[in-house]
């Protein structure tokens, strides 16, 4: 293993892994903390459920990943978060760089969920989703981590111990020895991170590059883009032109969502029109089993390997507050992750091979559901959502991120 990652959320993993995979690293995805030898592969990522955890247990598990990584050889840790900075003021980004940083015995780390290709963008230390500020995004109506400051200098000032600094555009654009510089200066003046402006891959691929000799790199998935690279440079890293291949695809295909962002509850808007489309009103049935058992006599009959079907407890923003107003979050929360789990459940057991999950909570319960532990990577469909394969059950899964994928997404993925 050359580079460990840890991603605070299982979307958010393949999400990276595809990444890596792209850029020509064989990568394997565990999903929670191994129970035993990692996999070997140029590339492990790690998948916790720690996003939305209590702090004191995201920096547990995460620096619980840190010592696995490290026992399997890793050169270089990765922490991966969400491209939108999903956070509240107590964490969990600050307090588990702040743990990584103390265990590596690293003074300073680069920050930066910039992703160009799915429309997010760090600018004079700023967030923005496409043309938005990230306050301004939806995201401000996140029912679990809502966003209301896009400046993300004072984002995680607010929950690290460290100092936080800025790499500004007018630095990134002259490249990776003037990055070295100013990161320099700001762990001279005592900060320990600093968020990184990033308009483009060329600015990903110039920060990577600045990162080379950092024992750890924090940051969205795009960030990983310049980091292969650096291992190439070192001569450890062959070039590999089958990084990503999976075996052939077969069985029944469906889609489970449980997203509320806008991207997600969009392509269920346009995939309603055009496959068969289940959505379930957790609202007026707060009831797994009974959800479960509406989605099962639906299905019969609708199953099919030439066109998916979707199943979806999605809902807009209003209708999540009603829910959680009712139930209290946690368990409004708990109650979708559950239902969409059992679904996933009865449909693989029902013939379905190909399984899209929308959604980083859900794509958790439904992978612990169906007792996956390793997913090889494949080929992306959208960037930042790649096929992967788990190998004892003979699935491919694709896990997405609620915020990605094209309004289309659903009508593509099994092309």
């Amino acid at each position: 293993m050359l580079l460990g990652c840890i991603a605070d959320d299982f979307t958010g993993a393949t999400d990276l892994a595809a990444m890596l995979v792209a850029q020509g690293m064989r990568t394997v995805q565990v999903i929670g903390l191994p129970d035993g030898p990692i996999p070997e592969a140029d590339a492990v990522v790690i998948a916790l459920k720690s996003r939305n955890a209590p702090p004191a247990d995201a920096v547990r598990d995460s620096l619980a990943a840190c010592e696995a990584l490290l026992g399997g050889g890793a050169q270089q840790i990765f922490f991966k978060y969400c491209s939108t900075f999903d956070s509240t003021d107590a964490g969990n980004i600050g307090p588990v760089a702040d743990a990584l940083l103390r265990r590596l015995q690293a003074g300073f780390a680069i920050a930066c969920p910039a992703f160009p290709a799915n429309n997010r963008f760090v600018f004079q230390g700023h967030l923005f989703v496409g043309t938005a500020l990230l306050s301004e995004s939806g995201m401000q109506d996140h029912p679990l981590t809502p966003m209301r400051d896009a400046n993300l200098v004072r984002v995680l000032t607010r929950q690290t111990g460290g100092g936080v600094g800025l790499v500004p555009f007018a630095v990134v654009e002259q490249g990776a020895a003037a990055i070295r510089a100013a990161v320099t200066q700001l762990a001279e003046r005592g900060r320990s991170y600093a968020i990184a402006d990033a308009v483009t891959d060329a600015h990903l691929l110039v920060l990577g590059e600045a990162c080379a000799e950092h024992a750890l790199v924090t940051g969205g998935s795009g960030l990983a883009m310049g980091l292969p690279e650096n291992f190439r440079r070192k001569g450890v890293l062959p070039d590999r032109g089958d990084a990503d291949a999976l075996p052939p695809a077969a069985g029944n295909m469906a889609v489970l969502a449980g997203s509320c962002s806008r991207a997600t509850l969009a392509q269920i808007g346009l995939a309603r029109g055009h496959l068969p489309t289940l959505e379930l009103d957790v609202l007026t049935t707060p009831d797994v089993a009974a959800l479960l058992a509406e989605a099962t006599e639906w299905v019969e009959g609708r199953l099919s390997s030439e066109r998916p079907v979707v199943i979806a407890a999605s809902a807009p923003p209003e209708r999540v507050l009603a829910l959680q107003n009712r139930l209290g979050r946690n368990a409004a929360s708990l109650l979708v992750e559950e239902a969409l789990a059992a679904i996933g459940e009865m449909l693989v057991a029902r013939g379905v091979g190909r399984l899209v999950v929308a959604g980083g909570e859900t794509s958790g319960a439904v992978v612990r559901r169906l007792g996956l532990r390793t997913l090889r990577i494949g080929p992306q469909i959208d960037p930042g959502i790649p096929w992967t394969f788990a190998e004892p059950r003979g699935l491919h899964l694709a896990l997405k991120s609620g915020n990605f994928g094209a309004r289309d997404f659903f009508l593509r993925a099994f092309d």
